[in-house]
């Protein structure tokens, strides 16, 4: 059976005992970039967050480069120029005295060949972007105390706690990108960050559910570590998380294209931007964060601890996990438990007879006795 048809069924073969190391690191270095470029860099405020002055005017076939030449003059020479959709001439600068606004006014008017009453302008205070920040904070803590409580009575505490770091791994993650980047951070990004975390945590919920599922079966054999069957339990919802995040990228890819990039809505394109960056981040979270912290949380249980130190008595690669294994842990696929062992049989839990591999080769039906008349 080829590779997509096996991921269908649910019977990939994917270690990720061993792919979890990597997937670690490789989160540990982007908090580590995000982290340090938020220190350094910082994030790169709108005005509805610092304060100031925007003016819009409709202005065919002038350039950002004209436009900034003209302001020069007034002493807007830096301000933030945008062309919003196919003529609008947006600029933003920080706060001014009514005199300054209305100079700006008018050589906007002059460059656009047009009224000074064509031209818009609107002041924001710095204050509102400071309760919004401190709103978008308030919803952040509230969100996780809900989750926290939730998927504790749901799944359990230790999944709660896993899942949770992978949401703040994200939301890390996102922010740190904008930093990176230096994208504009508006109250539309504000809203996708908020966002994010519904669909962060929605694709850990699937992998614990399964996880939570199989250990109920798998914990009573005890022929397998709860890494081990963690690692089943991912290879069998693999697909759904897949297209889980396909499905919930689709749209926001349709918005960033059409909405940002053909319309030219630039409150589309900031919304679009942080919601890919962050579902991007949530499935990557969900299989390489969430997962290898719920294990390395369940295998110091007592419990799960002796089954653990048990196979390794046995001589079993605790380290590596097969994947081809059913909920009882009898393998299905490969002659060993784990990945990494060379056996070609394996013993049973209690010590009974080793159990002969299937070779996977359908014996021929037999063929009925038929009499002669």
């Amino acid at each position: 059976m080829s590779k997509l048809g096996r991921l269908n069924r649910g019977e990939t073969n994917i270690d990720f005992l061993k792919w979890w190391k990597i997937g670690l690191a490789v989160s540990a270095l982007l908090v580590v970039v995000s982290l340090g470029s938020l220190l350094t860099r910082g994030l790169n405020l709108g005005i509805d967050f610092k304060g100031g002055v925007s003016w819009e005017v409709s202005a065919p076939d002038v350039t950002v480069d004209e436009t900034r030449a003209a302001l020069d003059s007034v002493g807007e020479g830096s301000a933030k120029i945008q062309i919003v959709g196919t003529d609008i001439i947006r600029v933003q600068g920080p706060e001014s005295t009514p005199e300054h606004t209305i100079a700006v006014t008018k050589t906007l008017a002059e460059l656009a060949n047009t009224d000074p009453s064509n031209v818009s302008f609107s002041t924001v205070g710095a204050s509102w972007g400071g309760d919004v920040t401190k709103s978008a904070i308030r919803a952040l803590i509230f969100f996780f105390i809900a989750i926290l409580i939730y998927l504790s009575f749901r799944l359990e505490l230790r999944m709660a706690v896993a899942a949770l770091v992978a949401v703040f791994h994200d939301v890390l993650i996102s922010v740190g990108a904008y930093s990176v980047f230096q994208f504009e951070v508006t109250p539309g990004t504000v809203i996708a960050f908020l966002t994010i975390l519904g669909y962060s945590i929605y694709d850990t919920i699937v992998v614990d559910d399964k996880i939570l599922e199989n250990e109920r079966l798998v914990g009573q054999s005890g022929r397998l570590t709860y890494g081990q069957m963690t690692s089943l339990s991912m290879n069998q919802v693999l697909l759904r998380s897949i297209n889980t995040t396909v499905v919930s990228l689709l749209p926001v890819i349709a918005l960033l294209v059409v909405g940002a990039g053909i319309m030219g809505a630039v409150t589309l394109e900031e919304f679009s931007i942080a919601l890919t960056v962050g579902l991007l981040a949530g499935a990557y979270s969900s299989i390489f964060v969430a997962a290898p912290i719920l294990v390395w949380l369940k295998e110091h249980q007592s419990k799960f601890k002796v089954i653990r130190e048990r196979l390794q008595s046995q001589g079993v690669d605790v380290t590596h996990a097969s994947a081809r294994v059913d909920l009882l842990g009898v393998d299905a696929g490969s002659p060993a438990i784990s990945a990494g062992s060379t056996k070609t049989s394996r013993d049973s839990a209690d010590g009974s007879a080793p159990m002969a591999a299937p070779t996977g080769v359908i014996p021929p039906r037999p063929r009925k006795n038929q009499r002669k008349r």
